[in-house]
Formats: C-alpha cells, structure tokens, sequence
C-alpha cells in the first residue's frame, strides 16, 4: 500500500466514522461522557424574582440618610408571596424571594441598621440587585444540546433541573495487545536481547486519561497460532491496540493474521517520524491500530491518531493535529527530510506565551525523550532548522 500524509491517513480513518450508539448513565457517573441527546429545562430559573445580595428591598428611591423601619425578614428557602408597603424596607438574605412592590434591594454595605430601623448610606439604584423570573432560563427551553461534552459545570447544571439519569454516547470496549518473542513483563529480570514491555502500561493509563478501561490481552508470540489467537480473542472488543509485529520483517505478522481474519487495512504505513509502520484496519464489528514496536513510535502514533479516533467515537469533536497551537521556540528545532517529524517538547506558559523547549530523540526507542516532553511539536517535512524566538506548532499532551 502507498505511504501516506498524516492528513490523507487521518482522512481514510474518520471517513464515515461516527458517535457509538448511545447508553443511559447516571448524571454522578456522566464525568467525561458526550450527550446523545438534548436536554430541556424543567424549572424556571430564578423561579421568581430573588434578592442578588444580602441587604434590604425597599419599595421607593432612597437617598443617603434616608430611614425607613424595617418591617420583616425573609430568607432563602421563604415561599414567595410577600408584599412590600410603600416607605418601608424588609431585611432580604441572598437568593430570598424578592417581595412584590420591590423597587430595589440595597446591600447591606450601604446602611447602618439596627434591629427595627435601617439608614441608608448611598442613593439606591432602580431594580439593583434583583435576579428576574425567568432570566436564566424558561421551562422547556433547551439547555444541552446533543453533543456537548459533560464537566463538573454541565453535571451541576443537570442537577439543577433534576436530571438523575442522561443519555451518553457509549463508550468503546478497547483492548491492549503486546507482540513479540522478545518482549517480556515489566516486573520480570531481562536476559540478553530481550525488552520490557512500555506498550502496555502507556496504553492503559493513556486510557484512564480518556475515561476508559483498557482491557490488557497479555503478550503474543511471534507465532502464527499464538497470535491469530490473541488477536482473535481482541477483536470480540470494538477496538483492538497491537504494539509489534507491524513492519517488513519475516516475524511481522500482524497484517497476515488480521487478513485472515477479514480485516480490512485502511492504511500501513503513514509519512511521519517517529511513527511511519502505523496499520488501521476495519473489520465487520470495529477497528483494529497496530502500532510500531518501537515505544516512542508507539507513543506518537497514538498521541496523533488513536487518541482522537477513541474521542470521535464517543462523541468529541477531534482529529489529526487537531487542537495544536502556535508556540515559541525556547531551543533550537531541527529540520525535517521528507516526513513530517514529531518531537517530544517542554511546555513552560508565561507573559502570554507558549515557550516550547524540543527533547530531540535519539531515535524511535528513546522513551526518556517523550517521556519528559509534555506536548509534540511538528516539523513538517523539507522544513529547514529553526532558531530559538521563531514560532513552531505543539500539540498538548493531556494524556
């Protein structure tokens, strides 16, 4: 297959992808989710006119000096259906229904009260401080649209209009899968030749960042029959992560095995550095990635690709390089051949700016580099060095 721009790969991944069906959930266990659906207000807000500030709700214009006795006190929480006599005040708490013939509600700061009398200390101001039935939103009114990412501010807002249950695009069942007669456990002593495996456990907590569980399928031999098991226990998920066995070697099976299990390559080789064996495959119940063995080429094709794939499928807006932002260069940037390159960089946020540091790799196994580097910078290809002061392009890592 052609090797392709990082644009033309990301296009003939999201061609036709779409939001997964959509799930009940509670609003306390929403954090993070899409909504599938709108959501409509079920209560006026404010539900009457409420007092802004904690002072006295006077029925005429006041003047500094000015003395009116205080006839009664309402609190929040007090049921609305109070009258305000004219030349006269009524001690008011915030958020306490505003009574009816209330011309303003002076704070508190400007008077001097006692327990039966309250002086004014400043002019009032016609209709200060009162929150208006109705104002922030009407009963039916829309509130949430379909597709709009839930945070802490969204859940409290569902609260506010009694929303104990909402629909959520679900999200994907995805499952890790390391290959590879060399690679062994994190926690096991290593022999001559042999590696650690980093996929796994960047892959599970690069999950966690996105609000998902990964479900980790172990280490899978450079053996036919042990991977086309493995990778067939893996497809029962919607999306499968195979690190290895993606490149042009004799032991490289992945793409055989996918084949013979009626996947279709999208794609198996991408024009960026680190990164360039990226396989993307559909079969009939989801998609497949295989990443490159090398950890640092792992780890970018995820950063670019995977992450924003996961995003689309719960209902995110994303993509390819999508939410990348002008920087400074606080270092020097090298130049790039004839692909894109991909450096890890130190982000500092200062003054206004965005001062980018690049870590040049020593290659696509040094994950000290990406490791330390909290956002990629992008080198487009045939691009010549840059000097410190010039502008440059970062992506955010923000898992």
């Amino acid at each position: 297959m052609p090797i392709l721009s990082p644009e033309d790969a990301w296009r003939r991944l999201a061609r036709g992808l779409v939001p997964l069906r959509s799930e009940p959930v509670a609003r306390r266990q929403a954090l993070g989710r899409v909504l599938a659906e709108a959501v409509y207000a079920d209560v006026d807000l404010p539900p009457c006119d409420m007092s802004a500030m904690d002072g006295y709700a006077i029925a005429d214009p006041v003047e500094p000096d000015e003395t009116l006795p205080v006839t009664a006190t309402i609190a929040a929480g007090d049921r609305p259906g109070h009258r305000l006599e004219p030349h006269t005040a009524v001690r008011i708490m915030t958020g306490a229904p505003v009574p009816s013939g209330t011309e303003a509600v002076v704070p508190v700061e400007q008077t001097d009260a006692g327990s039966k009398i309250v002086r004014f200390t400043a002019a009032s101001e016609s209709g200060a401080h009162i929150r208006r039935h109705g104002e922030v939103v009407r009963s039916g009114d829309e509130i949430l649209a379909a597709g709009t990412p839930t945070n802490p501010a969204v859940l409290g807002l569902l609260a506010a209009h009694g929303v104990h249950e909402l629909a959520v695009h679900s999200a994907p069942r995805v499952a890790t899968l390391a290959t590879g007669d060399e690679i062994r456990p994190p926690e096991q002593r290593l022999e001559p030749g042999q590696l650690r495996d980093t996929h796994t456990d960047f892959l599970l907590a690069a999950g966690t960042t996105l609000n998902l569980d990964f479900s980790a399928l172990g280490i899978a031999r450079d053996d036919l029959p042990d991977l086309s098991r493995s990778i067939a226990k893996g497809l029962e998920h919607e999306v499968l992560l195979i690190s290895g066995g993606v490149s042009k070697g004799i032991f490289d099976l992945v793409e055989d095995v996918l084949a013979s299990h009626g996947c279709e390559t999208l794609f198996d080789s991408v024009a960026i550095q680190p990164g360039k064996p990226l396989v993307a495959a559909r079969h009939e119940r989801g998609w497949v990635f295989g990443l490159p063995g090398n950890p640092a080429s792992a780890m970018v094709c995820f950063w670019l690709f995977v992450r924003p794939f996961l995003r689309r499928l719960m209902g995110f807006e994303d993509g390819f390089w999508h939410g990348a932002l002008r920087a400074e260069l606080a270092a020097p940037l090298p130049g790039a051949k004839d692909r894109d390159r991909f450096l890890a960089a130190s982000i500092e946020i200062g003054e206004g700016r965005i001062l980018a540091t690049p870590r040049p790799p020593k290659g696509s196994h040094d994950v000290i580099a990406y490791g330390h580097g909290s956002a990629l910078v992008r080198v487009r290809a045939r691009s010549q060095p840059a000097a410190p002061g010039e502008d440059c392009e970062v992506l955010l890592l923000l898992g």
